[in-house]
């Protein structure tokens, strides 16, 4: 009797264990084809290409010919045009914040970053830092009424997003407002684009060695190098040809592009880290969010436009 008890229980328990595995397999969930960041390294059949190519590349058309429309156009339109795109990363930014109970003062960070933007162009600069001080004073102004617990922390999360996304927007009007801006905005697009592509590109292809696997596992350092590769080609050939600048000016603004996109894009993988969460947003089919096309782009705004206005002032190379 012991010994039927004992091999029936030996049996149950087989049941059980092959029951649990069974279990497990089924709670794995199928391959994601989810848009790796540029330079990531393959990690499955469906990451091969890192995204839904056909809508990555159909809205990546749609964005970059409004953005060439507007610029060579009437150039006040593509700021415009800036400004919807950075609304849009405020709303999904705040959304994100706050589902980690961070609640962005909205309202004072986006007046400030209209006021901003449109007096960084029409204006003097002087008067877009007497705007962002003003934004930040609003900031913590607004925020008063909901009291002190967690007033620190909205706080700084209303100051970080200040520079965040509209500082990085006032570089974008600097740039344009010049005789030759909408050839020193697309210099600027462009070089996103070649840093991101080269990433992408020489990731998927030989990626083997990851660059910051704490902040971004795929992100690796043969991506690094294809962006490199790009953004030297394109601002070698971009400078001199649209700016009168020199070859070696457009190499060194190349490389400080790849290095300020690396940047860029670390710094978004560690905010969303840190908010655990995938993507800011779902908005642009094949991408994400708008932050996600943003990243690279907010840290590389004020660099690309400090080496232009040092190396190509009023449209004369130094």
């Amino acid at each position: 009797m012991t010994a039927s008890s004992a091999s029936k229980g030996g049996q149950q328990c087989s049941r059980t264990a092959v029951q649990q595995d069974a279990d497990r397999q089924r709670e794995v969930p199928p391959a994601q084809a989810s848009a790796p960041e540029p330079g990531q390294a393959p990690t499955g059949r469906r990451t091969r290409t890192g995204r839904n190519l056909p809508a990555a590349i159909a809205v990546g058309l749609l964005l970059g010919g409004i953005a060439v429309l507007t610029l060579f156009t009437v150039k006040a339109t593509f700021l415009l045009y800036v400004g919807i795109i950075v609304a849009a990363a405020l709303w999904e930014l705040s959304q994100a914040l706050r589902s980690r109970d961070i609640h962005l003062p909205l309202i004072p960070v986006a007046a400030g970053g209209v006021a901003m933007v449109t007096l960084a162009y029409w204006t003097q600069a002087t008067w877009a830092l007497g705007a962002l001080a003003l934004a930040g004073i609003g900031v913590l102004a607004w925020r008063l009424p909901g009291g002190a617990a967690g007033y620190v922390r909205d706080v700084t999360a209303g100051m970080f997003t200040l520079l965040y996304l509209p500082l990085a927007a006032l570089f974008v009007a600097l740039m344009l407002r010049d005789p030759d801006g909408s050839r020193r905005a697309l210099i600027f697009l462009v070089l996103t684009v070649c840093s991101d592509t080269g990433g992408y590109l020489a990731g998927i292809l030989i990626g083997k060695h990851p660059m910051a696997p704490a902040i971004s596992p795929k992100k690796t350092w043969e991506g690094l190098g294809g962006s490199i590769v790009l953004c030297l080609a394109a601002g070698a050939i971009m400078v001199p040809d649209l700016l009168g600048g020199h070859l070696w000016q457009g190499l060194l603004l190349g490389l400080a592009a790849v290095g300020a996109a690396t940047l860029g894009d670390l710094v978004e993988s560690m905010i969303k880290r840190d908010l655990e969460i995938k993507d800011m947003g779902h908005l642009l089919p094949g991408h994400g969010g708008i932050m996600e096309r943003l990243d690279s782009l907010l840290v590389m705004a004020p660099v690309i436009w400090l080496l232009l206005a040092l190396f190509v002032p009023n449209g004369h190379a130094t």
